[in-house]
């Protein structure tokens, strides 16, 4: 174990923090810096993996268990709310017990629970499961983190962290390509199944090869009114954003939700001021860099996942390909954040993460202005000029918005400064999807009825028009069974532009997030802390 002392987040930004000499070099393969980053590597692809890949097994699971919509939604949902609630507490726990065990654990634990959905019988058991697998889940990802922070040395911890920043990348993009195959040739259980030799693989790295590193002024107690406040906030944020489209954001239940949300957070922060081993110190936040990557984070998120949300509807039901298909026509996006993500780790090393976090997000907006002018009638090269320029603009992003929030923290705090960025990406994914969700269905509402008397098809009742208005949000054309031929050509025509005239504002309103992002990264500056995490790393 080590023994390492850092400086206050909120020391002087261009000072170069004390560090206290470190062990002597790893000798073999444990404690190995790269041997490390490739563990934890294979540990965390299981859980950006799971976070698409489950969707394409959605429908078949649906029609096996004969679940209801919403049973399956919570399929995602309850992964998601799981993990978004626990990442913060979790980070804490890997603080305070050791970021090795820690993600021995959440390794374990995921691959248990992903074995156990593939064993039930029922949607009830699949969605207990699914939020076991979120709960490990969040042991695991900041666990990580802290692991390569207490590793890498300060020259080589961009680099690492955008090979990390690959990974989920391209787990998070891959995830609908793998599961249209094994959904498709195999079972829907294989989703699941395949994590346990991942898993095995991960554990058995992980105990060969991980060594524990704590700060000698690790936390010692838990902060337990501070966890169950926070807790309490995030479950309400992210139950409101998650229910919104079906309550309406105008319900009462969605407002009384959200105001719970912030008067957790506000007792929280007036707890955490008077407790005396808080579970987020919060002169943490004094730290400007660091708070403008957590912002940062959410809104690439918000930007991000919620645009592409609509992009898997517009390839599959407006273009009609298969899951596969659309999987495929999304590997420009994969592939250049793949190749971005230790370029970006690269040069963020040599120039600092400034200039390539606000040229990623003014990418990011150029890309997403691009979707926003798709049609039925683009073709695959103009789709893969955006999405590869979307991947190039987020792979800066990611590394370097994950260096400005961990490095910045002290290191007895890296395992929370690894939740918090885990934590604001899920509320980030989560409210885009929500508010750009909302974006759309506002404008299908807006459109569809005028849409549908000028193509002169024949009125809907009120009753009618909501449920083609549903269908439409989704790309799917609602033509009753036993139409004829030339009216269901009419009826999938206004359904795909006006499913397209919803999908392009709302690219435009996450391309303006984006734009507000770029000014965001001007606020970021290289981690202060980053020389005393890796003062005693082991070898290259």
């Amino acid at each position: 174990m080590t023994s390492q002392t850092t400086v206050d987040a909120t020391g002087p930004a261009d000072k170069a923090p004390a560090a206290t000499p470190g062990p002597a070099p790893a000798k073999g393969l444990r404690g190995h810096p790269w041997f490390t980053l490739i563990t934890v590597a294979v540990g965390v692809m299981m859980v950006a993996l799971d976070g698409t890949i489950v969707a394409i097994a959605n429908p078949t699971i649906k029609a096996d268990l004969g679940a209801s919509f919403g049973d399956v939604q919570w399929i995602t949902n309850g992964y998601f709310l799981a993990l978004a609630v626990t990442l913060i507490t979790a980070g804490k726990i890997g603080d305070r017990f050791g970021h090795r065990q820690t993600f021995l654990i959440g390794v374990t634990g995921f691959a248990a629970a992903s074995g156990a959905i593939g064993l039930s019988d029922s949607i009830a058991l699949v969605v207990t499961f699914r939020v076991f697998q979120g709960l490990f889940g969040a042991l695991l990802m900041p666990a990580a983190l802290g692991l390569l922070r207490a590793t890498f040395p300060a020259e080589k911890l961009n680099m690492a962290i955008g090979i990390w920043g690959m990974v989920i990348g391209a787990s998070t993009a891959g995830g609908p390509i793998l599961g249209g195959l094994l959904v498709q040739h195999v079972s829907w259980q294989s989703v699941f199944f395949i994590n346990i030799p991942v898993g095995v693989l991960a554990l058995v790295m992980g105990v060969l090869i991980l060594t524990d590193h704590r700060a000698a002024n690790a936390p010692r107690s838990f902060d337990l009114l501070g966890i169950a406040l926070l807790s309490a906030a995030m479950f309400c944020l992210v139950w409101a954003l998650i229910k919104a489209p079906a309550w309406g954001w105008g319900d009462g239940l969605t407002w009384t939700f959200l105001a719970a949300s912030v008067l957790a957070f506000a007792l929280f922060a007036v707890w955490e001021t008077k407790v005396k081993e808080p579970l987020i110190p919060l002169a943490l936040f004094r730290s400007l860099p660091l708070s403008a990557g957590v912002v940062l984070m959410v809104l690439m998120a918000i930007a991000f996942l919620g645009g592409l949300f609509f992009v898997t509807f517009y390839l599959q039901n407006v273009h009609g390909m298969s899951p596969v298909d659309a999987g495929l026509h999304l590997l420009p996006l994969t592939g250049m954040m793949i190749v971005g993500s230790p370029l970006a780790g690269a040069l963020i090393t040599k120039v600092g993460p400034r200039i390539p976090l606000a040229g990623g997000m003014a990418l990011t907006a150029v890309s997403m202005f691009g979707m926003s002018t798709l049609d039925t009638g683009t073709s695959s090269l103009v789709m893969s000029i955006w999405f590869a320029g979307l991947g190039l603009g987020l792979a800066p992003v990611m590394v370097g918005a994950t260096e400005v929030i961990v490095g910045n923290a002290p290191m007895e705090l890296s395992g929370v400064a690894g939740g918090l960025q885990q934590a604001a990406m899920q509320i980030g994914g989560s409210l885009g999807t929500a508010v750009l969700g909302a974006v759309m269905a506002s404008k299908v509402d807006n459109d569809l009825a005028g849409n549908w008397a000028d193509a002169k098809l024949p009125p809907l009742t009120p009753a009618q028009l909501d449920q083609a208005s549903e269908a439409v949000q989704g790309g799917v054309a609602p033509v009753p069974k036993g139409t004829p031929a030339a009216i269901a050509e009419r009826i999938t025509g206004v359904a795909h532009d006006t499913f397209i005239s919803g999908m392009s504002l709302a690219c435009l309103v996450a391309a303006g997030v984006a734009v507000v992002a770029v000014f965001v990264a001007l606020l970021t500056k290289r981690g202060v802390n980053a020389d005393a995490a890796g003062a005693g790393a082991g070898h290259i």
